[in-house]
């Protein structure tokens, strides 16, 4: 019983806390907090959604996403954003439930979150990968994903993801 009381008493001062300013290198993602949002892919059933939120006084941003297949486990993701002063870049360590992982890093280009080649590996294998998040108005952002194959870059997907809710 202590233990739920403790952890009870830190929850209530935790609301009670002023938050924090997020670091000003994670600005770019500053839109995405606080923030659910889904899309659908192109089969018209399968659902990814993402929920992005500040950590540690705005020190870095989480986004936990999960994607859903009707008649099919989900899968499950998170990444963590951070900025990295010694390097001035904006980094992401992407894992997710079947075992793989991504890293890189983030640039903003107006309105478009652009994510450079990367590696995503999961059991032993690679696939290189590359992503452009564009904003669509206030409560949307589009993204295209590209994967490099033996003769260059060819789609990956495309999903329109709309704010959904907190």
């Amino acid at each position: 019983m202590h233990a739920f009381a403790t952890a009870g008493a830190a929850a209530l001062l935790a609301l009670a806390l002023p938050a924090a300013t997020p670091d000003a290198g994670l600005a770019p993602l500053a839109f995405l907090a606080g923030h659910c949002w889904r899309g659908t892919f192109h089969d018209g059933k399968t659902t990814d959604e993402h929920c992005f939120s500040w950590i540690y006084h705005g020190k870095f941003m989480r986004d936990r996403h999960v994607v859903r297949t009707p008649g099919a486990p989900d899968g499950f993701g998170e990444s963590i954003y951070l900025w990295d002063a010694a390097t001035q870049q904006l980094q992401y360590l992407y894992i997710e439930s079947g075992g793989g992982f991504s890293r890189g890093s983030v640039t903003a280009e107006g309105t478009t979150l652009v994510f450079p080649q990367s590696t995503y590996s999961e059991g032993g294998k690679t696939q290189t990968i590359r992503s452009r998040w564009t904003r669509a108005g206030g409560d949307g952002y589009d993204v295209s994903t590209e994967f490099q194959g033996k003769d260059g870059w060819v789609p990956g997907f495309a999903l329109h993801m709309q704010r959904v809710g907190p």
